[in-house]
């Protein structure tokens, strides 16, 4: 049983004793973390405006905003009356910033684009990392936006024009066969989960989860990891990412991906902000992807492998 947002949520018993196997002495603050209301943050929108007009503009209205350490643009957001909605204001409509989970940051900013780049975000909607792309490009280059079915691409345009991303395309194909061959700089992959980091978000994930669908969602990373490093050009970096803190979807498709591919590379992730030890898996390589769980920065829970492809003898 877990206690969130003021009543008592019940827990399969499969997902109980996972997560008891998985943290051990931290399951209490786990299920502790999970049950409060997930933090507010934001991420200034540079190709519209600047740091310091939002930080002046959302202090006129009310909110405080405090940096997160690992985004230049990612703002933790407090109102004085409480919880409002930060997507009830004119700066919002204006396209001067999204409404982000502030783990979910960490992805983009660790691709290392320069300018002119051409980058793939092979599960784009609903947009959120994509107009963070577009953004560190500085409105030069081009993402390709891509997802597979047209309700999904609603919000990923809408979003695109509300943030001013005059450098970017959609794309509509299933990402586990996405037209392309070594075409772009950067990939990121943005994996569809069981979302089990994004309790704080929706207890639904609770509802939802089974160890099938966990087995089900690892074959589709696969084949999206797959596909995006079939897109990336020799010496590029693809970045694989979920909102899940499922061993299954996260260590394990790195290292059934590892062992595939020798040309591959796992980098290191330098970030400031406070990390938990991947789950092995009797796999030493993926000792350097990023494991983040909900108690360890108070955010939701989030996974990372920064991928480097060797350049073409």
């Amino acid at each position: 049983m877990m206690t969130a947002k003021g009543k008592d949520v019940p827990l399969k018993p499969a997902f109980e004793e996972r997560y008891r196997s998985l943290l051990g002495e931290r399951y209490p603050a786990f299920l502790e973390t999970c049950g409060r209301f997930l933090r507010k943050s934001i991420r200034v929108n540079t190709l519209k405006t600047t740091v310091e007009e939002v930080k002046e503009r959302m202090l006129s209205i009310g909110w405080t905003l405090s940096p997160v350490p690992w985004c230049p643009t990612g703002f933790f957001a407090e109102h004085a009356d409480g919880r409002l909605d930060l997507g009830n204001t004119v700066e919002h409509a204006l396209g001067y910033y999204y409404v982000q989970e502030a783990a979910s940051m960490i992805p983009p900013e660790i691709l290392e684009l320069s300018d002119g780049m051409l980058v793939l975000d092979l599960c784009a909607a609903p947009g959120s990392k994509s107009t963070q792309i577009a953004q560190l490009l500085r409105g030069t280059g081009m993402v390709v936006c891509n997802d597979r079915t047209g309700a999904r691409l609603q919000p990923l345009g809408m979003n695109l024009q509300r943030m001013g991303c005059v450098n970017s395309a959609v794309s509509r194909w299933d990402g586990r066969r996405f037209p392309a061959e070594e075409a772009f700089d950067r990939v990121l992959v943005d994996a569809p989960c069981s979302a089990t980091g994004a309790v704080r978000k929706s207890l639904s994930v609770l509802e939802m989860w089974s160890t099938a669908g966990v087995r089900r969602l690892a074959g589709t990373q696969r084949s999206l990891l797959e596909t995006g490093w079939r897109c990336l050009k020799p010496g590029g970096i693809l970045v694989y990412s979920t909102c899940t803190l499922e061993p299954e979807e996260d260590e394990s498709v790195v290292s059934w991906f590892l062992g595939r591919h020798a040309e591959a590379e796992l980098m290191e992730i330098d970030l400031p902000l406070k990390r938990s030890p991947p789950v092995l898996d009797g796999d030493p390589r993926v000792a350097g992807c990023l494991r983040l769980w909900p108690m360890d920065n108070d955010t939701e829970g989030f996974f990372v492998a920064k991928l480097g492809k060797s350049a073409a003898p």
